[in-house]
């Protein structure tokens, strides 16, 4: 076990901001994390277990205890029949290679999900989401250690409350580090109509093949138009959900407005709200802002992006504008996406 000390917290996020972490452990199996989690529990240290840093900001105190780098590899078909494939992943694959490796094997069900960057075992705590597929329509189960006890545990999709991006994983931070997880894809292709801007791409592109494959590229081709590259730009790609009001109050926003707001309904009748559409609304789309050395991207206000920032100070005040803003003219209240660490 290879403990390193006192390390930069901001080369363990896409945002690139932080503190420093007391201790740092790359683990590349179950048993190395519960040797990791015996050593932290020996002297009293708290710890965390990251994937790629993608979508976490680290708070500018840093981390006063033992920070995982989760690095667990695997990619185990379990079942196979003339419908299915489940496949068993290790949670520290990363996420778009996985993807990859099913729409080669013409599977279908998270090619949706294409070039979301981070890992595998992140993807089931926000229930990750794109472009009409959510990863909770394809998990069946995860493999995790439970802190407290330390014991091996199995869980089953029923039992981590999943919604909207989020999950009891979530609201339940740190009480599992997972370390697998298990997905069932559909050997049957998706059939139109698609989610509206992947169903536009393909109209205009006279795409009528819907392979996993050709469905992939095509995310793919959306996401490299408008979306920075993590690795080039310091982001973690959309900071906001977009939220979900009533159906009464998105009526009387149009009418006070006079206009419509681009929306879609959801269960009980109530309205997801595009959030870019907010915040370019309140002149938020391609800002630079020199005090804090945040902006927003060119291309998608949804995204802020490090441009300059030296704290993670830098990147609240910025956020907390837009948060105020979207709030004074909207009477909407945006939730950020990102996991603020330590919480």
């Amino acid at each position: 076990m290879n403990i390193q000390e006192n390390v930069d917290l901001a080369n363990y996020s896409t945002m690139r901001l932080g503190g420093k972490t007391r201790f740092l452990i790359a683990v590349t199996s179950q048993d190395e994390v519960l040797e990791a989690l015996n050593w932290a529990n020996s002297r009293g240290l708290k710890i965390l277990m990251i994937g790629g840093g993608s979508n976490i900001i680290w708070q500018d105190s840093g981390f006063d205890g033992v920070l995982l780098v989760n690095q667990i590899k695997g990619f185990e078909v379990l079942a196979d029949d003339l419908s299915s494939t489940t496949i068993k992943i290790g949670a520290g694959e990363n996420w778009d290679s996985v993807v990859g490796r099913t729409v080669n094997q013409n599977l279908s069900g998270i090619e949706c999900l294409s070039l979301i960057p981070g890992t595998t075992g992140a993807t089931p705590i926000q229930n990750v989401g794109a472009y009409g597929q959510e990863i909770s329509s394809s998990l069946i189960s995860l493999e995790a250690i439970e802190v407290a006890s330390l014991d091996k545990v199995s869980l089953v999709s029923e039992q981590l409350g999943f919604s909207y991006r989020t999950s009891s994983l979530k609201l339940n931070p740190g009480k599992y580090l997972i370390t697998s997880i298990t997905l069932k894809l559909s050997k049957e292709q998706l059939k139109p109509p698609f989610y509206a801007s992947l169903q536009l791409y393909l109209n205009q592109h006279n795409i009528t093949n819907c392979s996993p494959a050709s469905l992939r590229d095509a995310v793919i081709a959306i996401r490299t138009a408008k979306l920075p590259d993590p690795a080039v730009v310091a982001n973690c790609g959309s900071f906001f959900a977009n939220p979900i009001i009533s159906k009464p109050q998105l009526d009387e926003l149009e009418a006070r407005l006079n206009t419509q707001i681009p929306h879609w309904q959801v269960a009980n009748g109530e309205q997801k709200v595009a959030a870019a559409w907010l915040i370019e609304n309140i002149g938020y789309k391609d800002v630079h802002d020199n005090v804090t050395g945040i902006g927003t991207w060119k291309s998608q206000p949804l995204v802020l992006v490090n441009e300059s920032a030296k704290s993670t100070s830098d990147l609240f005040k910025f956020r907390d504008d837009i948060i105020a803003e979207v709030r004074q003219k909207f009477n909407i209240e945006l939730e950020q996406e990102p996991q603020i660490l330590p919480n």
